[in-house]
Order: C-alpha cells, then sequence, then structure tokens
C-alpha cells in the first residue's frame, strides 16, 4: 500500500526526521490560506498523487504569493496527472503547501526490503532530485548500499559510513545519522517494504531536510497497523485492484484484454507468460489461491468483468489443495449469477479433474474446455478475435 508525501513525512517527523512546514488543503482558498499561516515569501505547491516525477508532468509549483499559491492550486485541482511512471495519469484531490527552502545540495536516501537477501537495504547517493532506476543505470558508482541484518539493526557506524560515502562534511555527519538510523527505525516499527527520501536536501544554513518522502506498506501486515490502514487513499488506486483486494484476492490490472483466474502465483506467471507467447495480451493478473471454494472463483469472476476492456476469460486451475470440482462449481455459479456474455475458456488439471470436467459439461453453458495451457491461450486468443470482429460488425 502507496500512502502520499505528507502522509510519509508526518510519520517521519514522529521518528525524528526533519521535514520542511507545509499545510494540506483541499481547495484553493485553503491553500492560499495555508500559505499565509506558513509564512514567508516562498512556498511550493504540490499535487498529492500517487506517482514520482510529478514537477516534470506540473504537479510541482514554486510561489511567490498568496495568490499564486491559490493560481498553482487551482490548475492542479481535478486534473489527471500524468507521469512517467503513471501513463494514464492520476487525479488530483489534494495539494500540499509547503515553504520554499534555499537548497544547496540534493542528495538520496532510501531504504528497500531485499527478499531475496532476506535483509533490509539502506541506499544513499550524492546525486538526488532524480529516478533511482535512472541513477542506477545511468551512473551506478553514485549509489552506495549498506546491508542490515534484520536481528541487529541499523548501527551508527554502518550509518556515518554512508553520511562519508556521499560527501558530507564533518560537521552534518552526526546529523545525517541521526537522521538515517530514525528513518530506519520508522520503517522497521511501521512494517514498511520501500522507504524513499528524494530529494534529502542540505539547506543554506547546513541543515538536513527531507524534502520529499515516499513510503510503501506490506499489505500482509497492516492487520496490525491499523493507523497505517486508514491512510489508505482509493482514489489513487486500480478500481479493479481494489475491488479484488476487498474481496481478498492477490489481483493485478493490466492491459489487455484476455481476463485470467488461475490458482498459485507460479501458474499466473506461466499462463500470462503463455499468452504473450501465443501473441495475446492478459488483462490481469489474478491468484484465486490453493483452497478456493465455489463462491471464491465467483468472487474472482466479477473482479475480473469489472474490466470493461476483456473480451475472453480464460481459467486455469491446476488443483492441489485446491479441487477441481470446487472451481466448476464457481464458474456455472458466475455465469448463472452474473449472466456472463463473454467466451470462457478453462483447462482443469489435478485432484477431482474430471468431476470438475462433468460438471462443466452437463451444465450447458457455452464454456470452451481444453487439457493443455498452449491450448487455453491459444483458443482465448481466438475466441476475443471473434468478440472484436462482432463488436466491429455490430459498429
Amino acid at each position: 500500500m502507496d500512502i502520499h508525501e505528507y502522509q510519509a513525512k508526518e510519520l517521519l517527523a514522529r521518528y525524528g526526521v526533519p521535514v520542511p512546514r507545509g499545510g494540506l488543503s483541499y481547495s484553493p482558498e485553503q491553500a492560499s490560506y495555508r500559505a499565509t499561516e506558513l509564512g514567508g515569501t516562498r512556498w511550493v505547491v504540490k499535487a498529492q498523487v500517487h506517482s514520482g516525477g510529478r514537477g516534470e508532468a506540473g504537479g510541482v509549483k514554486v510561489c511567490h504569493s498568496d495568490r499564486e499559491v491559490a493560481e498553482a492550486a487551482n490548475g492542479m485541482f481535478g486534473r489527471r496527472l500524468v507521469t512517467r511512471q503513471v501513463p494514464r495519469g492520476k487525479c488530483v484531490y489534494r495539494v500540499y503547501v509547503e515553504e520554499a527552502m534555499e537548497i544547496k545540495r540534493e542528495l538520496y536516501f532510501g531504504i528497500v526490503l531485499d527478499r531475496s537477501a532476506e535483509q533490509i537495504t539502506v541506499v544513499a547517493s550524492a546525486e538526488g532530485g532524480m529516478e533511482i532506476e535512472e541513477l542506477a543505470a545511468e551512473n551506478p558508482q553514485a549509489l552506495f548500499r549498506v546491508t542490515v541484518e534484520p536481528a541487529v539493526g541499523f548501527l551508527e557506524f554502518q550509518a556515518r559510513e554512508l553520511a562519508f560515502a556521499i560527501g558530507l562534511a564533518p560537521s552534518q555527519i552526526a546529523k545525517a545519522s541521526q537522521l538515517f538510523r530514525a528513518a530506519y527505525r520508522a520503517f522497521r516499527d511501521l512494517d514498511a517494504a520501500l522507504l524513499e527520501i528524494n530529494p534529502l536536501v542540505v539547506t543554506a544554513d547546513e541543515d538536513l531536510l527531507a524534502l520529499d518522502a515516499k513510503m510503501s506498506f506490506d499489505d500482509n501486515a497492516l492487520y496490525r497497523r491499523p493507523a497505517i490502514a486508514e491512510l489508505r487513499d482509493r482514489s489513487q488506486e486500480d478500481p479493479r485492484e481494489s475491488h479484488a483486494a476487498d474481496r481478498g484476492l492477490a489481483y493485478v490490472g493490466l492491459d489487455g484484454d484476455i481476463g485470467c483466474v488461475i490458482n498459485g502465483a507460479g501458474l499466473a506467471m506461466a499462463t500470462l507468460d503463455m499468452i504473450k507467447l501465443a501473441g495475446g495480451e492478459p488483462a490481469n493478473f489474478l491468484d484465486i489461491g490453493g483452497g478456493a471454494s465455489p463462491e471464491r472463483v465467483f468472487k474472482a469472476f466479477r473482479a475480473v468483468l469489472q474490466d470493461s476492456n476483456v473480451k475472453v476469460v480464460l481459467v486455469n486451475i491446476f488443483a492441489g489443495i485446491n479441487r477441481c470440482d470446487w472451481v466448476a462449481e464457481g464458474i456455472v455459479d458466475a455465469f448463472r449469477k452474473i449472466d456472463v456474455t463473454l467466451p470462457v475458456v478453462v483447462r482443469l488439471a489435478g485432484t477431482h479433474v474430471e468431476e470438475g470436467k462433468r460438471i462443466l459439461a452437463e451444465s450447458g453453458l457455452p464454456i470452451v474446455t481444453v487439457d493443455t495451457l498452449a491450448e487455453a491461450a491459444e483458443r482465448a486468443i481466438e475466441a476475443g478475435t471473434e468478440v472484436r470482429a462482432a463488436a466491429g460488425a455490430g459498429g
């Protein structure tokens, strides 16, 4: 789960990470009032969307009067901000007005969970303000990494090593070490999966401030972090993914037209690969899990059909813990309750497969059954082509 910049800064500030003063606004008038409340002569108005690259897209404006602040905010509210990270764009419903700082240097600091190493990696660079992916590709030597053993924690000598590595002055090492370790405590205590301060700036007064902040959290830990779960902004999420997540389904929306209902993440990835190999485009990744009941299969169908781009549904089940007859019952139930009109291609294998095939065959429904994944992908692509051709002829 991602959160907004202002929310990340509020959390980090509680752990002792210094951040600029600012205030949230839901209207141009409120933004103007925030500027007056903060005082000073320069402010920054920032669109609050879950995306990087906001500045390039016009989502960050420096203003020199409260009138300019109101005008900048007015130009952002209700606008769909299209960035490199989010080509479809995300709508702006709130802005953050922050005091403008005199910046001497821009640095980068981040913490990420390295699942392959089962440890936490802390990353820092003397080159901040740009996307970390670009920095890693263009100048990998500029990135300095420290591996943290979770049982021991992020030690002070490691924080100091990073501070020296990114070229901070001796007088700033202690401040940097304190900031780095405070950020690590926030990451650890709140079950974060990613924490990024970009840029981390050195001001004209030689202070260190988190000028921008991003945090993402482990969805599986939200049950024990209700205060974090309340920070969720559904307006920034793919509505298909929100619908599925609320029903306990692992779903990722994609841009194709073949809706997928599959059990097991590995099989789901293999199915997506096979669809691509056969020349098609999957509309989603959906894992119904190992012990899927007919009701869960029905929910999966509803989640897939939320996407108006879907032209055909491909069901691929290899039952171990799962049972093919349960899946078949769920498919039949979906047809009867949702009035499914799209072609459905089903491949069943494993536990109670013959019973599952019998249920589908005796249902009298227009379901295409196949025996192999390759055949399932091919038939799904053929069915999708026929649907598109029929829609074109009807138009």
